[in-house]
């Protein structure tokens, strides 16, 4: 097994070849040229749009406890959630803030509730941006006019749709014939179930997963808009999606290198140059950093 300290090392050095190689590849000195002309007021819109982003994600969490027992006020809730997102964003993994958010809110119902809100809580998340990726995807795919997806780009995203649905049946199926899946997963799913889709809960949750969403794409698109690239509604809602999705492959810091690595190869299917591109994402890796201070000022304060 290799030790965390080599992993966390292996991570930043990955990160750091992964800048270097796209620096070189795209045109990194385009990319400063970029850069230095974006406009800051779409900037600060892109931070003002994810500071709403991290409350609404904060009441989503606090919906989301409430139905496993934990009871968290929504001032406690968006404190927690800004300190979490700013120890994801200084550490690679994008996973220790929230696994501490989770430690620190166990008191009320016990650490495997207060574990379970979390993961249900981001889980939720994830699903609606899948949802909105999906419908987008077909739409674009199939419509004419749309974006042309070539056979390399469309073959791997539509099977992850694919399974990505499998996967979502199987666990409506394991809600309603636990023996089928085993206890251990059982035991998972139905508080899932009740916490996430459950008929009381259910139109909150949609609700804010859609608004959360748009929110993220949003803050994107205004990004791009910052270094003069305007991606239309089908790139931002149908593209955009699979770019975010690509943060969440764990061998980088927060994303970096791989998001503007997605960015680069899948943006021009939208008619950007690789260059605007790498630059809308860098941007948008820095009003994610930037949206995140209240989190540092809440650690200051605590």
């Amino acid at each position: 097994m290799i030790p965390p300290i080599y992993w966390r090392i292996g991570q930043l050095a990955f990160t750091a070849g992964l800048i270097a190689l796209l620096w070189r590849t795209t045109d990194g000195p385009q990319i400063f040229r970029i850069l230095q002309q974006a406009q800051p007021i779409w900037l600060a819109a892109a931070i003002g749009v994810l500071l709403c982003q991290t409350v609404l994600s904060a009441w989503r969490w606090q919906i989301t406890a409430a139905q496993l027992g934990q009871k968290l006020p929504l001032g406690y809730a968006v404190k927690e959630y800004f300190m979490s997102q700013i120890v994801n964003q200084a550490l690679p993994g994008a996973i220790m803030g929230d696994a501490a958010r989770a430690v620190r809110a166990r008191a009320q119902a016990g650490l495997a509730a207060a574990t379970q809100a979390v993961l249900f809580e981001r889980l939720a998340g994830q699903i609606a941006m899948f949802m909105m990726m999906s419908i987008a995807f077909l739409i674009t795919f199939t419509a004419q006019g749309g974006l042309t997806w070539p056979p390399e780009f469309a073959a791997p995203i539509g099977s992850a749709i694919a399974v990505g649905i499998g996967v979502g049946g199987a666990i409506a199926l394991g809600s309603r014939f636990p023996n089928l899946i085993g206890q251990r997963l059982a035991a998972w799913i139905a508080p899932m179930y009740r916490a996430v889709l459950a008929k009381h809960v259910l139109p909150a949750q949609i609700g804010l997963g859609l608004a959360i969403t748009l929110c993220n794409l949003a803050a994107f698109g205004l990004c791009a808009w910052a270094v003069g690239v305007h991606l239309s509604l089908a790139a931002i809602c149908a593209i955009v999606p699979v770019i975010l999705f690509s943060m969440l492959i764990p061998f980088t810091i927060s994303g970096w290198g791989v998001r503007e690595g997605a960015a680069a190869v899948l943006l021009p299917l939208a008619g950007t140059t690789p260059s605007e591109a790498v630059a809308a994402s860098v941007i948008f890796g820095c009003a994610l950093l930037l949206a995140v201070l209240p989190g540092l000022i809440a650690v200051i304060l605590k």
